[in-house]
């Protein structure tokens, strides 16, 4: 009881503390409605003064110790809450001055008869130009050239946004920052930019209450002489005396806090964007080289020898500087033998031992520019490919099913410079030449008119191409080309590559990640198959059977079912890769034939396809090489007439000599699907429309 006690009292006790926190600002708010309309006693009065000097001291040292400026990104609102403050002082100092002045300049408080008499010297015409010196700094120097460093800091660092966030996008696809610092980044960016922007904004208060310093101090002084002579009878001397000193008193009271303020927003803006002490980065950027201070030595020196010059002074601060460039030069001389003289922990290169750290990673997937292509993955330049590079693996990701690695983009010097070069765990598997500003026109086979450029081919699917200017890709279009831009190229190249290749970049990370998350909706069926009825490499074998022939396996609770089911009575992992293809009968019909009811396929002659499963039972000799070239023949032109007629060509057989068929025409045959009896659903329909065997097929 007694310790849950405490912790609700601690609770209680840390919820007060946040409610009275937050309710600051909101009484210093109403405490200035209140100045503004209630008369203050005096002793009230020096004590709003004496605040208000110590808050804008506070603000200034704040303003001195930040770090960066963003480390102090509530001074917009404190110097507003400050400048309001320091105006509602002066609302309710001039009243007290014009109601209690005849009385004397004590009338107001200590701290404006401090002023008035003991800091001008009793003076008012003293006091008037010492305020009038201070205005100008005030409003001529600190706060002109503070607001006019806002506005343009504040426009450049909106400007550079765009490019901020595309060099974090670039980063984020590289892989050299992950999504929690990126979204750290993004947010520091649009911190800054509304800092800088309500700098700008602020700057204006400060200006403004320079202003109002001016004109409260003329009001005044008009006021006090009115209210003096025709009120209570004073002599011009003796309302001078009065009325003048304290409205001086009262405007150096406010004007001091205020040149304070103002300075803390000049020294706000004028800092860099980089984490550092400012007094620390002065003294090191001031005094860091010791010509500088030699230099100037000499000139104090040379000045001092001036006859009718302070010689002293001079002579004395030259002497000084001489020696602290003395003192430094030996410093940095210090440091370079340091920097020089071999570090005694270190051991040779040659006796250093081999280690873990030697041996480099390879990259899943790599891209390689020649110089000329570093601008379209530059999103400074204008290069999009970063953002279709990621749009390629988004996709590839949704539709096979598992996770596409980071595509690791590097410049080659050893390319030519309009070269890419494509790379699955460092070895090429593809490779192109495109040409920045150029546009590639490729022929898909109807079209009609040439065009002048630079003959080519598509390096994605070997089509006949050409390199054409940006302004013949209208013309290119209307004659039936299909055009498209160098980083499209790249882009469709490695997304063709990543299909093909989708079974070596799979393995058995990726296929426990599959599982795990199989295992939140279905935690029996995994628990149940590993490793009880199969190992993880048996599955992740049956997954890269299938993404090589083109499989997706985004259905992983119908795969982990059908292996569950069967994997008791068989470990073969060909064996399995059939069953699971019939169990995702309606996956493949749909990956094969869209949505459409009724498949368009080739099936072989009765007679070859007993042939080819006797070869399989090993109750022949073997197989004619001749015959299977005919065969290879008959499928190439079967399947040339319908992918002309607009259909996915398909190979329907047996499902005993499906396997062999298919590593048979691997290769051979791009874009060519071969599935089994089986694995047709029931209902759905299929149209015969060639027939392979000996001779010619029968269409």
């Amino acid at each position: 009881m007694s310790e849950a006690t405490t912790g609700n009292s601690g609770i209680l006790g840390g919820a007060g503390m946040s409610v009275l926190s937050g309710l600051g600002t909101p009484l210093l708010l109403f405490m200035m409605l209140v100045m503004m309309v209630m008369p203050l006693p005096p002793v009230m009065l020096d004590l709003f003064f004496t605040f208000n000097i110590a808050l804008a001291m506070i603000v200034l040292l704040a303003s001195v110790y930040a770090g960066r400026p963003l480390e102090f990104a509530a001074f917009p609102t404190v110097l507003l809450i400050a400048t309001l403050l320091r105006l509602a002082l002066n609302v309710a100092s001039t009243r007290v001055v014009l109601l209690e002045g005849h009385a004397g300049t004590g009338a107001a408080g200590k701290v404006i008869q401090a002023f008035g008499e003991f800091v001008v010297g009793g003076s008012y015409a003293v006091g008037l130009v010492v305020f009038a010196i201070l205005v100008i700094i005030n409003f001529v120097v600190v706060t002109k050239g503070a607001g006019r460093i806002s506005e343009v800091t504040a426009r450049f660092t909106l400007d550079a946004m765009p490019g901020k966030q595309m060099a974090i996008d670039a980063d984020l696809n590289a892989g050299l920052i992950g999504q929690d610092e990126a979204l750290r980044r993004r947010e520091e960016i649009s911190s800054e930019a509304d800092f800088y922007g309500a700098m700008d904004g602020a700057s204006k208060f400060v200006r403004g209450d320079a202003v109002a310093g001016i004109l409260i101090l003329f009001i005044n002084v008009i006021g006090g002489f009115s209210v003096g002579m025709l009120q209570h009878g004073l002599s011009a001397s003796e309302a001078a005396h009065n009325y003048v000193l304290l409205t001086i008193g009262d405007g150096l009271v406010a004007q001091i806090p205020s040149l304070l303020l103002s300075t803390a927003a000049a020294l706000i803006v004028t800092r860099v964007s980089n984490a550092q002490d400012m007094g620390q980065a002065v003294l090191t950027q001031l005094f860091s080289n010791p010509a500088v201070l030699y230099i100037a030595a000499a000139l104090l020196g040379i000045m001092g020898l001036v006859p009718g010059m302070p010689n002293l002074v001079f002579l004395s601060l030259a002497a000084l500087l001489g020696f602290m460039g003395y003192l430094k030069a030996r410093e940095n001389g210090a440091e370079l033998v340091a920097a020089a003289a071999p570090e005694p922990a270190a051991a040779p290169a040659e006796a250093r031992d081999l280690s873990w750290d030697d041996v480099t990673a390879v990259d899943e997937i790599g891209l390689e520019v020649g110089y000329r292509l570093i601008s379209l993955v530059d999103r400074n330049q204008g290069g999009e490919l970063l953002g279709r590079i990621k749009g390629v693996r988004k996709k590839l990701s949704q539709e096979l099913g598992f996770l596409i690695h980071a595509v690791h983009i590097r410049d080659n010097l050893n390319l030519s410079p309009n070269a890419y070069r494509i790379t699955f765990h460092d070895v090429m598997v593809g490779q192109g030449e495109v040409y920045p500003g150029k546009e590639l026109a490729i022929n898909p086979g109807q079209v009609h008119g040439d065009l002048p450029g630079v003959a080519t081919k598509d390096p994605t699917f070997g089509l006949e191409a050409v390199w054409i200017d940006s302004a013949e890709r209208d013309d290119a279009q209307a004659m039936g080309y299909t055009v498209v831009d160098s980083g499209t190229v790249i882009a469709t190249h490695l997304s063709q590559l990543i299909k093909n290749h989708a079974y070596e970049l799979i393995g058995q990370d990726s296929v426990q990640q599959l599982l795990d998350k199989l295992g939140h909706t279905s935690p029996k069926l995994v628990e149940n198959l590993v490793p009880k009825v199969l190992g993880l490499g048996e599955i992740t074998k049956v997954m890269q059977n299938l993404l090589e022939e083109g499989i997706p396996i985004r259905d992983v609770r119908t795969i982990a079912e059908a292996l569950a089911e069967h994997g008791p009575r068989s470990q073969d992992t060909d064996a399995l890769t059939g069953r699971v293809r019939i169990a995702l009968g309606r996956t493949i019909f749909q990956t094969v034939n869209g949505v459409a009811d009724e498949m368009s396929v080739i099936v072989l002659d009765s007679q070859l396809e007993q042939i080819l499963q006797s070869a399989m039972q090993g109750n022949v000799g073997g197989l004619e090489p001749t015959l299977m070239e005919g065969v290879v023949n008959q499928l190439s032109a079967a399947s040339a007439k319908l992918e002309a007629a607009g259909n996915m060509p398909v190979l329907l057989v047996a499902s005993t000599i499906r396997l062999f068929l298919s590593r048979l025409l691997k290769g051979r045959m791009n874009n060519f699907y071969i599935l089994g009896y089986e694995e047709i659903p029931a209902n759905k329909k299929i149209k015969v429309v060639a027939t392979v065997g000996s001779g010619q097929p029968q269409l």
